[in-house]
């Protein structure tokens, strides 16, 4: 079973059924989980900041997250993630498939094996993003003609503010190619799960000091109204296969 975690610009997919009750041993899910279908394949979606946009990342209960979509039967989780752009390569209004992680978050609640949930296991996370759902992605992108970007490393800041410039380009040192909020601890939860998880991502931003002007809201917003219609077409035919 397959669902989808929209982030920033993806609050709703399209209509569908709104599955009960939120809560979860963890605390209540961000938003009401919705089941919906497309071509004939049933799946969930679920708005990772809630609907309406309200809930800052390092605010996300992402542990009440997986665990209602794992209670739901899931086995499979594509995670839609705006990010900002670091290296050349990865420019505004891209799609991109990252392939590793590094994680600068903290204070958030990471795990279930906390000694008060599961029993402690040490999950094994060298390749944090699920190899056969990535392969879905690459091929359901060149069959529509879209174009996908399927390399690259997420560096995971704490939010919800941007980052200064000298904090970019440590991240670049480290070997980051895109800045984002939220795709931790949500790989690594999905991972302790048994979930498959895979992030699509659309750079809405030149990362700090890789452009000559300020980061502005506004423009961030006029790419996310027109990429997100690309990254909805991406995942209706990546469901379709």
């Amino acid at each position: 079973m397959l669902a989808i975690i929209g982030g920033t610009g993806l609050s709703s997919f399209q209509g569908g059924e709104v599955l009960g009750d939120r809560s979860t041993p963890y605390g209540a899910t961000s938003a009401d989980i919705i089941q919906t279908s497309i071509a004939g394949q049933r799946l969930f979606f679920l708005a990772r900041h809630g609907n309406p946009h309200q809930i800052p990342p390092h605010k996300i209960n992402y542990r009440a997250n997986l665990w209602a979509l794992q209670q739901l039967g899931v086995s499979d989780i594509i995670a839609v993630n705006a990010v900002g752009g670091i290296s050349a390569d990865m420019p505004v209004g891209a799609m991109v498939m990252p392939l590793q992680l590094i994680d600068y978050s903290y204070g958030r609640e990471h795990t279930f094996f906390d000694g008060d949930g599961l029993d402690l296991e040490h999950i094994d996370f060298t390749h944090p993003f699920c190899p056969l759902l990535r392969q879905r992605l690459i091929a359901a992108a060149a069959a529509s003609g879209l174009k996908l970007i399927d390399k690259g490393v997420y560096g995971v800041v704490q939010g919800p503010r941007l980052e200064t410039a000298a904090e970019i380009d440590r991240m670049e040192s480290d070997g980051c190619d895109l800045v984002g909020m939220t795709a931790m601890p949500e790989a690594a939860l999905a991972r302790e799960l048994s979930i498959n998880y895979a992030s699509l991502c659309l750079v809405v931003n030149p990362a700090a000091g890789r452009s000559d002007t300020e980061i502005s809201m506004a423009d961030i917003q006029r790419v996310i109204d027109t990429g997100m219609s690309r990254v909805r077409d991406l995942l209706t035919a990546a469901i379709g296969r």
